[in-house]
């Protein structure tokens, strides 16, 4: 029988001391260490700790990865309003002819037809009108930054690296190591962190052992900057975001001979949001997904996962625990908090293999076309 706080937001929060938040990457990428959590109907097994570099052990010729190959874009820019003072934007997405979306900081000292001037440039641009859906501002950019691929230039010379709030550290090697080795297209403002760990030592041993690998895109948006705020879960609603999943994509799904193992919640959500856009069955799709995962879902594509540590009341932790259960996934977080895992973007990871998922959330047959 469901448990109704399973659909409460209250439920999935939980106390995490803040020197657990990691603010730094561990060096090489795939020393992370991995919380491996143990098999469904097996209580007396206890969860297995390594580290990423494990994950060769772990995965089997045939088995598909899906990773996310957005990049993410310099997107942070303080910005001089006409009167003097100093503001932010963090620029979202494109809204055609040269407008974006942005979020601005402090967000009521900007009103539409003010003029403001990138910092430390003579680039000029202007809010022309608040977005009550998100409460951001649209704000007209030079005509020709169209989309990310032609933005990404003046990003790059007066943008910083979009860090999540929770990380208290600047440092120029941000730039690179908040991005997977194998982020290909721009538009992201937050990096799918769960590829952070994959090393290029760990690509090439993974590839020599026979898995495969897919890329997907999702472009991680305004959702991952936007708490979740009702505690009735049936009633949650997200914020869509861009997806990309090729027809290359949908046949390596359709070829694959072992797991079809997402590599994080992105991966998650838009092979999941493609099958959702073609009634349960995979199939090429580009355009926004907005599919809550929580518990009671029945997944149509994905059979295991390789995630993070997520924030206390956050979707992402609604999406982990559909697959292995909300009290389950609390009582792992209370095991790592205990043995000093790291949290969140630059943090440790946890594995959760196909024979870990709870068999009504899993996939009966992968139904591709």
């Amino acid at each position: 029988m469901p448990d109704p706080r399973d659909h409460q937001l209250s439920s999935y929060d939980y106390p995490l001391p803040p020197e657990r938040i990691a603010q730094a990457p561990v060096e090489p990428r795939h020393s992370a260490r991995l919380l491996m959590v143990p098999p469904q109907g097996e209580p007396s097994t206890e969860a297995a700790h390594g580290t990423v570099w494990d994950l060769l052990e772990q995965l089997r010729p045939g088995d598909l990865l899906v990773v996310n190959d957005t990049r993410v874009l310099k997107a942070r820019l303080a910005v001089r309003r006409s009167g003097g003072g100093l503001s932010e934007l963090l620029v979202l997405e494109p809204r055609g002819e040269g407008r974006w979306l942005c979020l601005a900081r402090p967000a009521k000292r900007m009103r539409p037809g003010d003029s403001l001037t990138i910092e430390g440039t003579s680039i000029c641009l202007k809010v022309l009108a608040e977005d009550p859906a998100s409460g951001g501002r649209v704000v007209q950019f030079p005509s020709d930054c169209r989309d990310a691929e032609t933005i990404e230039g003046l990003l790059n010379e007066v943008g910083e690296v979009p860090l999540p709030p929770y990380i208290e550290r600047h440092d120029p090697s941000d730039s690179q190591r908040y991005q997977t080795r194998y982020a290909d297209r721009p538009g992201a403002v937050a990096a799918p962190t769960a590829g952070l760990h994959f090393s290029d030592e760990l690509l090439e041993a993974l590839q020599q052992k026979g898995v495969d690998l897919a890329r997907i895109t999702l472009h991680v948006g305004l959702g991952t900057f936007r708490p979740v705020e009702t505690e009735d879960l049936t009633a949650l609603e997200l914020h869509s975001e861009w997806v990309d999943v090729s027809p290359a994509v949908v046949k390596a799904v359709q070829a694959c001979r072992g797991r079809v193992i997402a590599v994080g919640t992105t991966s998650v959500r838009a092979l999941e949001g493609a099958a959702q856009a073609h009634g349960g069955v995979l199939m090429p799709y580009t355009g926004p997904v907005d599919l809550v995962i929580q518990p009671g879902y029945q997944f149509k594509v994905i059979q295991a996962l390789l995630t993070n540590f997520h924030l206390p009341k956050s979707s992402l932790l609604l999406l982990v625990s559909a697959l292995i259960g909300r009290e389950t996934l609390l009582k792992l977080y209370a095991e790592a908090i205990e043995r000093n895992y790291r949290f969140f973007s630059y943090g440790d990871a946890m594995w959760i293999d196909a024979a870990a998922v709870q068999p009504h959330a899993a996939p009966t047959g992968l139904a591709t076309q």
